[in-house]
């Protein structure tokens, strides 16, 4: 059996959703994990302005810690990150309300460096409705954004989205769309989980499933381990195959309190949707520092090297490439 260490240092390492403090500390621990490129949050409740704010802020980043990690807009960008030994950072947002109504604003944000955007966090929006409301579907509008999206080269992520409208972005999306960072609803039946209709239909549509490892959604919550993680990614491969399956952490890493209370409001500030409790990510893989632990922990399930290399990136790569239009 190939040594674990060897693979993970070898493999294309992609995180489809991070949603951390940013600073040198954080991209030192990206660093310590091996981690290639990952979908990084610039934008949940905040409009056009303060997510340019965002990402002038990250620009900062690029200049300061050009050591540790460098702007992604291509997948050969992610290679390059590789032989340069940093982390390279797609700019994403969890909401589409950045592009408020208008729909040159996408095409602008592209320009800016935002490769990923998910239509709607848990409320509704402009584009369509989250997953913690009642859903109305995909809006007029929000078919635009979708062709527009298209057109320009922009993933649409349907992670928070609820289940009309996300089946909606299916079918209209011309281009792959994806859950960036999920988890399975057979494991814990939970608002932010998807159904097994709902994984397969993503994937026979040509889709592709990141997996979480969010302890609130997972099957033992705080108590669970690198290993149910693991339960949860081989349960999605059963349902997708494994070429339409990778990883979507959603690290929150270096957070306190007051930005989960800002998350589980709608629009950071009105009525509560939801509690979250304690958070506590899984033993094996509490810091980004231990993503080694997944490729050894895949392996030890009985993956093969090879799926392993498709699951830990090799899989984003590929559906990423066919978005960005390369």
């Amino acid at each position: 059996m190939q040594n674990a260490a060897e693979l993970h240092k070898q493999a294309v390492v992609i995180d489809g959703l991070i949603i951390a403090n940013w600073g040198r500390e954080l991209f030192e621990d990206m660093r310590r994990g091996g981690l290639t490129a990952a979908n990084c949050t610039v934008s949940v409740w905040e409009g056009f302005q303060g997510t340019v704010n965002n990402i002038a802020a990250f620009n900062r980043h690029f200049q300061e810690h050009a050591d540790l990690i460098r702007p992604v807009r291509t997948t050969t960008d992610i290679l390059k990150a590789k032989e340069e030994g940093r982390t390279g950072v797609i700019l994403g947002f969890q909401n589409a309300h950045a592009f408020e109504d208008q729909l040159g604003y996408v095409e602008i944000f592209k320009q800016l460096g935002v490769g990923i955007v998910q239509m709607a966090y848990n409320t509704q929006n402009l584009v369509g409705t989250g997953c913690y409301e009642r859903d109305g579907g995909l809006s007029g509008f929000g078919r635009e954004v979708v062709a527009e999206m298209n057109r320009v080269g922009i993933m649409c992520d349907l992670s928070h989205v609820g289940a009309q409208t996300s089946k909606e972005v299916i079918l209209e999306s011309k281009k792959p769309v994806c859950y960036s960072h999920c988890l399975p609803a057979g494991l814990k039946d939970h608002p932010r989980n998807k159904s097994d209709e709902e994984l397969r239909f993503i994937a026979d549509h040509g889709g592709f499933v990141g997996v979480t490892m969010f302890a609130p959604f997972l099957k033992n919550g705080i108590n669970s381990t690198i290993d149910d993680y693991v339960e949860a990614i081989a349960y999605v491969m059963e349902l997708v195959g494994e070429d339409a399956i990778g990883i979507g952490t959603d690290f929150t890493q270096g957070h306190d309190q007051n930005f989960f209370e800002w998350l589980t409001h709608d629009k950071g500030y009105a009525r509560r949707l939801t509690r979250f409790g304690e958070i506590i990510n899984p033993e094996g893989i509490r810091t980004i520092g231990e993503f080694p632990n997944l490729t050894e922990a895949l392996l030890r399930h009985g993956f093969s090297p090879r799926q392993v290399e498709k699951v830990m990136g090799g899989n984003w790569m590929r559906v990423l490439k066919d978005v960005w239009g390369e």
